[in-house]
């Protein structure tokens, strides 16, 4: 096991600690849909996701959690197995790869708990705000740019 990526798995489960505490506090001391200014273009705002990303399918009648959910579960399996298969010396894609499970794992463990995704990050510039997010959100969206990265790199040579 030390020998293939899941000697990074690791990151998955400080993806998911990260996640899941901060959804914790972000419940505990933040009003639903109330911003709170932190900077300019930051604010914390607790928001309930039932759809995918960014809200996608949020007002379906319900099937969507599962769906996502199953989706999630079903794409953690797909790159634990892919980790497996790797070697623990292609760092930069086995964090990536860990990064996203944390993150898939992160929001499938509220949909299954709560039936819905706990979000609190928004981001805008002016009054354009970007769909309010979460750090499992941001993990995954990292993994995918690092994986991204990694083919632009590996294309060039």
């Amino acid at each position: 096991m030390l020998n293939t990526g899941l000697r990074w798995i690791w990151v998955t489960f400080v993806v998911i600690a990260l996640d899941q505490a901060t959804k914790y506090w972000a419940q505990k001391y933040l009003q639903a849909y109330d911003a709170l200014p932190i900077a300019p273009g930051f604010n914390l705002e607790l928001s309930y996701n039932t759809g995918s990303a960014f809200g996608f399918l949020h007002q379906a009648s319900g099937w969507q959690i599962w769906f996502f959910g199953i989706l999630a579960a079903l794409v953690s399996i797909a790159i634990f197995i892919g980790l497996m298969r790797l070697s623990w010396r292609q760092y930069w894609v086995c964090i990536a790869l860990s990064c996203i499970i944390g993150g898939a794992l992160g929001n499938l463990f509220d949909r299954l708990l709560y039936h819905h995704v706990i979000d609190f990050i928004q981001l805008y510039v002016s009054h354009f705000y970007w769909p309010t997010f979460n750090i499992a959100d941001a993990a995954i969206c990292l993994g995918a740019f690092m994986l991204l990265v990694h083919g632009l790199k590996e294309r060039g040579k």
